[in-house]
């Protein structure tokens, strides 16, 4: 029997990064909103969710992930302003925006999708909307509440990064959080 194992496609952020998003995380966590949190060891720029793939595939997939990024070298990303997803009337993710060469995030991505593609993944119907997530929220909300709370974060942005690589991750789903390990990797 072939061992079935969750994957994902994303560009690792750096810790200085990160933390500035946990404080800003901590900012909102303060204002009391039903939102389950996510670890900052748990946030990655995800361009492609694979979900269950056969272990045996990752070799494929990862030559896939070296034909997409050929034509890529290194960018530079910031983390930038906060919002949700889909929307303030009906929030289901709570998420940090990126600027800086975000059309370089969105070739790559459509890269990653099309050779993908040609390996039986099939491509998301929904536009690429390059985010980190850092909360998803349960139940109902206070609106007013919550944009308050978004507003308060309104000129949020962090330092530049660099993104140098691409990411094959092993996502293991576990009570205390998913916990994620690197299976193959591509510099850019």
């Amino acid at each position: 029997m072939r061992e079935k194992i969750r994957a994902f496609i994303a560009i690792d952020v750096p810790e200085p990064v990160l933390q500035a998003i946990e404080k800003a995380q901590d900012t909102l966590r303060g204002s009391g909103l039903k939102i389950r949190w996510v670890r900052k060891e748990g946030m990655h720029l995800t361009l492609k969710f694979l979900g269950d793939i056969d272990r045996h595939d990752v070799e494929n997939i990862h030559a896939a992930m070296e034909r997409a990024t050929r034509a890529f070298s290194h960018f530079t990303l910031r983390a930038e302003g906060i919002g949700v997803f889909p929307d303030l009337k009906r929030p289901r993710v709570v998420w940090v925006g990126l600027s800086g060469d975000v059309e370089v995030v969105r070739a790559l991505q459509r890269d990653i999708e099309s050779q993908l593609n040609g390996l039986g993944f099939p491509k998301e119907k929904r536009p690429f909307k390059g985010h980190l997530t850092l909360g998803r929220v349960k139940g109902r909300l206070d609106r007013a509440k919550l944009s308050k709370a978004l507003q308060a974060l309104g000129e949020f942005r962090t330092e530049s990064f660099t993104a140098q690589s691409v990411v094959l991750f092993q996502s293991d789903l576990r009570p205390s959080g998913a916990v994620y390990s690197k299976l193959a990797e591509v510099a850019l």
